[in-house]
């Protein structure tokens, strides 16, 4: 299982990497030498290393927008609850799995459960945490995956341009002088 996630993702950054260094030329650079900021390497940055990819955006912001930085904390924090759990609940899925073999091949064997948990109730919270260890491994690589994610979509927003003439207005309306509404009205100029 190991090897073909390290294998996963070493062929999607190699990938990302490959495209990267396939780009033309002039879709690197824009006129007047102004670089534009990379999608890919973002993606890729925080496929590496989690959190990388939302500092690069940061860094590329301009000086008013930029607000990347705070979700590196969170980014941490997600994962290192999740990895905590995980952690936690394989130790207890192995102890009771070696407790009831010990229990079934071992007649002289003491159990720190014994007088708490029958063999049938040490199988019950065997697969307890056989299942809360494999949702913790599900929520690790969601928030793997949507950091990555995150990162990838932030880097589109890097150089987005919102006019002051761009504008949504919701307001309260009366329609046929009777009947109380709400108007949309989404102005492009």
């Amino acid at each position: 299982m190991k090897g073909l996630l390290l294998s996963l993702v070493l062929l999607f950054t190699s990938t990302l990497f490959s495209m990267e260094l396939s780009a033309p030329a002039d879709s690197i650079k824009v006129q007047d030498s102004v670089k534009v900021h990379s999608r890919k390497k973002a993606v890729l940055f925080s496929a590496i290393v989690p959190g990388a990819g939302q500092i690069y955006n940061h860094i590329a912001m301009p000086k008013g927008k930029k607000k990347a930085f705070w979700k590196v904390p969170l980014i941490y924090a997600g994962l290192g609850t999740t990895g905590y759990f995980l952690i936690q609940n394989q130790k207890q899925t192995t102890d009771f799995k070696s407790d009831y073999t010990k229990r079934l091949n071992d007649p002289n064997y003491v159990s720190p459960y014994e007088g708490i948990y029958d063999n049938a109730g040490i199988l019950t919270l065997y697969n307890q945490y056989l299942n809360w260890r494999d949702l913790s491994i599900l929520a690790f690589g969601a928030i793997y995956l949507l950091q990555v994610v995150d990162a990838g979509v932030e880097a589109h927003f890097v150089s987005f341009d919102v006019s002051e003439d761009l504008s949504l207005n919701l307001d309260p309306v009366l329609m046929n002088f009777n009947n109380p509404g709400v108007r949309l009205t989404l102005n492009f100029w």
